[in-house]
């Protein structure tokens, strides 16, 4: 492990990683918060900052990954951090001396650059890390994930509440330039290119598809995705319920649950670490979707208040399991010059079936139950469980051609 903490790729990455999440999650709550008092909590102006959020992923992530796998990954990161810097103070200037309403702009902006960015350093990642190091270094990467799930939402809101939307923006902007500093600080001078050279963008995304649908491995990921999206999506805004309609407390006891769910993931994390050499990522990822199944289940038919926060912490605790397992697996199955693509196929379809059914979960509780719904989120959980049964004891098949 601490081999691992000394690779300066390793470093730079998760450097980088850190200042981007504090740009990303001052970026959401102080947006959102600004938006809110800006419009006096209108629905459709609060909605909108999630569309500016989410509308990227489904239509930039496939693009953004072609162009990752085309360009150097080195470059393109600092290029997208800095773009976004830059993006962010034309922003505030704006907002100086114009109009409030920019501050979507901001947020989609940079939404859409992550979406180069990213699969740029989990190429970084296939290409510097040794293969018997991937899990552990995604193990990494996702405690700072959890850490900022926990803490992020603390951040974004005492910036904004304490320094107003202008110092929130200024942040913002720093921390994406801090974020293109780390890596051209830590990155090695060569970047090795991408494998575009003589293709059209249209063919390399073609080429994509055909690769990901001739992977048995890739495309039983996929099938995962899409029924873990839809199960976390299906319960995804009914948690306020569990506390009014099955425990019968007030609402502001949903901080616990949430607390109780960050705390879980964050221990979950650090012990995936710990062992990540020990267990393979397709055991590591069916262990982690049965006791998620597990912990949805039980929330939805406890009655009982520390059952419940039980319930809640199983699920925070497996959650890295299924994170650092499927990500871990995408790395090791996909040769180098593919990673953007898969990478971009396979996150809109997570995102994707989860905005489906989190526009349906309202409907459907109102013709069903609380119970009902939480099961069927379980029973779908055992769905992507099935997905990858043939997986189970698969070996490591990619090799990198780069």
């Amino acid at each position: 492990m601490l081999s691992l903490f000394r690779n300066p790729i390793v470093q730079a990455i998760l450097l980088s990683e850190i200042f981007l999440q504090i740009g990303i999650w001052v970026r959401n709550f102080s947006v959102l918060l600004y938006v809110v008092e800006m419009t006096n909590g209108d629905a459709l102006a609060v909605s909108l900052v999630s569309v500016a959020e989410f509308v990227p992923i489904f239509v930039f992530s496939f693009i953004g990954g072609t162009f990752a796998d085309r360009w150097r990954p080195k470059r393109t990161m600092v290029w997208c951090d800095t773009l976004s810097a830059v993006s962010v103070f034309a922003v505030l200037l704006t907002m100086i001396f114009g109009s409030w309403k920019a501050v979507f702009f901001a947020t989609m902006f940079s939404a859409i650059l992550s979406q180069f960015s990213m699969p740029s350093g989990l190429k970084l990642f296939k290409i510097h890390v040794p293969e018997d190091q991937i899990q552990a270094g995604m193990s990494i990467y996702q405690t700072v994930f959890a850490l900022f799930m926990v803490f992020g939402p603390i951040l974004g809101t005492f910036v904004y509440q304490h320094f107003g939307i202008q110092i929130a923006i200024a942040v913002m902007g720093i921390s994406f330039l801090m974020s293109a500093a780390a890596l051209l600080w830590r990155l090695p001078g060569h970047d090795p290119g991408g494998e575009g050279a003589g293709a059209t963008v249209l063919q390399d995304m073609g080429a994509g598809i055909r690769y990901m649908l001739s992977k048995k491995v890739l495309t039983l990921l996929g099938a995962c995705f899409f029924a873990a999206g839809l199960s976390l999506g299906l319960i995804q805004p009914l948690g306020v319920f569990l506390i009014t309609e099955r425990l019968g407390l007030t609402q502001d006891n949903l901080q616990w649950l949430m607390t109780v769910y960050g705390v879980g993931m964050i221990l979950g994390g650090g012990l995936t670490m710990a062992f990540a050499k020990a267990v393979p990522p397709q055991r590591l990822l069916a262990f982690g979707l049965f006791f998620d199944a597990l912990g949805i289940g039980l929330s939805g038919i406890s009655t009982v208040w520390w059952l419940t926060l039980g319930a809640q912490f199983l699920s925070g605790l497996v959650l890295p399991c299924i994170q650092i397992g499927i990500n871990t697996m995408i790395l090791q199955n996909t040769e180098n010059q593919y990673i953007g693509r898969v990478n971009g196929i396979l996150n809109p379809l997570f995102t994707g079936a989860m905005v489906v059914t989190m526009s349906l979960a309202g409907l459907l509780k109102k013709i069903s139950s609380l119970v009902s719904m939480y099961e069927g989120a379980a029973l779908l959980m055992i769905v992507a469980l099935v997905c990858i049964v043939p997986l189970y004891r698969m070996p490591v098949v990619a090799k990198n051609e780069e």
